[in-house]
């Protein structure tokens, strides 16, 4: 009995021991973790350009309609093809409806008619084939022009200038905050990171091509076109590891 007794009590002096040992032998820093965030917009050059041109076609018969819209389109996108070759381009339909012409003037409205229309977008990576393809566009019946974006690519190096500036606001924050707690920051443990390019005011007009309009083009030169700044926007959140003494 007395050396289980004895036996106890060794163990629990040994316990003892060990805790108070762990105790003072433990580091005192404290590790914080805190989120930053940081943005930046700059202005740069666009590297693409989005073109949206419509072609429309109106007939008694919806059949007819659609059927000469069809021939209409593909020529308009074998057109901007050919003045694009060896560029780069994506050409897609952005739009397309077919809709009754009705007339008013009876007691019934009455169908007298049926409209088709047909919205194709191209994006181009070189902004000097963008008057050629709107002339080309324009000279294969393509009956307005709705607007032209410039946007800037995603792997574009200005998404990366963009990018690097925020994160050095981001972790301009994280310094202040480690020097206001007497403490440094020892790592980043996560980085979430968005750039965009915001879009531009979109520059649209109405272009209803007449004969004499393309008599006009063909004999004129290319049409200018002359893209200005657009703005590129990142925005990124690091999650940051603080040592700080307490």
């Amino acid at each position: 009995m007395n050396k289980t007794l004895i036996a106890a009590g060794l163990l629990l002096a040994l316990l003892a021991g060990i805790a108070i040992s762990l105790f003072f032998g433990r580091d005192t820093n404290r590790n914080t973790f805190v989120t930053v965030t940081g943005d930046a917009e700059t202005k740069v050059r666009p590297d693409t350009a989005e073109i949206t041109f419509s072609v429309v076609t109106q007939s008694s018969q919806a059949l007819t309609a659609q059927q000469d819209n069809a021939k209409r389109s593909e020529a308009v996108k074998q057109a901007i093809e050919a003045a694009t070759a060896g560029v780069s381009i994506e050409v897609k339909t952005s739009n397309y409806s077919l809709d009754p012409e009705r007339d008013y003037s009876g007691r019934m409205p009455r169908i007298v008619g049926y409209e088709v229309k047909n919205s194709i977008t191209v994006r181009v990576g070189s902004l000097e084939n963008i008057g050629g393809i709107i002339d080309a566009a324009t000279k294969a019946r393509a009956n307005s022009v709705e607007g032209i974006r410039f946007v800037v690519g995603e792997a574009s190096p200005s998404q990366g200038d963009a990018l690097a500036l925020a994160t050095k606001k981001a972790m301009a924050k994280a310094e202040s905050i480690a020097t206001a707690v007497n403490g440094r920051v020892v790592r980043i443990v996560e980085t979430r990171e968005h750039g965009i390019a915001l879009p531009e005011p979109r520059r649209d007009w109405e272009y209803r091509a007449s004969a004499n309009t393309m008599a006009d083009i063909a004999r004129n030169a290319v049409t200018p076109i002359q893209p200005g700044d657009v703005p590129v926007r990142s925005d990124v959140v690091l999650v940051v590891e603080i040592a700080t003494n307490r």
